[in-house]
């Protein structure tokens, strides 16, 4: 669980080093621009990033000093205080946060990065560093390519998060996966991806799970395994397709995207 803890505040510290340095070169015109959150322009993105950061490290910090998960008043007050700053401030603002945030982890020592369980401010039970890390990782790469694809249309999530992430998705298909979204209807999906390749199950009943490989699938999903993470978040819009991505059988392309509306 060590190296696995290592690599994700390894890949933190990439994804976040990788979008400071994109936002430092961003004028007002640039923060203003459609970001690939429906609703958010690039500015909103990364206020919900700094804000986040800070709730974060206050979760990491009680963890290690055995307070507890920060309370909604206090997330409420950095919610609203991330709210009212200006496009400049929150990009400003956004790196502070983050970096305090990326550091904290990194100054983890081996027994902490093993033995601590951090306490969330949502109804869960708690969870390790590498958890917690990879919880932040998806966020932050996400969010990432909210942003640079607002600069670059042909923008792809880093491989190297990728390779984290993609094991750990089940517990996000079940909270992102809307049944209703194939119109009252059921189905199984084979699923296959690449790079890194995996093959697996997608059940759309009473909820949305990942399974074993469906002897008899209704249809079968080949994708990038970093578009598969995106279509379960909701960034699966068709001019953000690869031509490699194929769906055959009774369900869609357009029934999982709106199986995955994203939230």
């Amino acid at each position: 669980m060590t190296d696995l803890t290592d690599q994700t505040i390894k890949a933190l510290r990439s994804e976040f080093d990788e979008l400071a340095a994109l936002v430092r070169g961003f004028d007002e015109e640039d923060l203003a621009r459609q970001s690939g959150a429906a609703e958010w322009d690039v500015s909103q993105v990364l206020s919900h990033l700094g804000s986040g950061a800070e709730i974060n490290l206050a979760a990491l910090e009680g963890a290690v000093r055995g307070a507890g998960a920060p309370g909604m008043e206090f997330i409420q007050g950095v919610w609203g205080r991330w709210d009212a700053m200006s496009r400049v401030q929150r990009a400003e603002g956004f790196v502070g946060a983050n970096e305090a945030l990326v550091r904290r982890f990194e100054e983890l020592d081996p027994q902490t990065r093993g033995d601590v369980r951090v306490h969330l401010w949502f109804p869960t039970e708690p969870v390790d560093v590498a958890s917690f890390g990879a919880m932040r990782l998806s966020e932050v790469a996400h969010h990432t390519w909210d942003v640079k694809v607002a600069v670059d249309p042909g923008a792809t999530l880093n491989p190297e998060t990728v390779g984290l992430l993609v094991d750990r998705v089940g517990s996000v298909v079940g909270f992102a996966g809307k049944p209703a979204g194939l119109g009252g209807g059921q189905a199984t999906v084979a699923v296959h991806i690449t790079s890194p390749e995996r093959s697996f199950g997608l059940d759309i009943r009473e909820a949305v799970a990942i399974v074993d490989v469906p002897d008899a699938p209704d249809a079968v999903l080949t994708a990038p395994a970093e578009w598969w993470l995106r279509l379960v978040v909701g960034r699966h819009a068709p001019e953000r397709t690869p031509a490699a991505v194929e769906v055959t059988g009774a369900v869609t392309l357009d029934d999982l995207r709106r199986v995955f509306p994203g939230y």
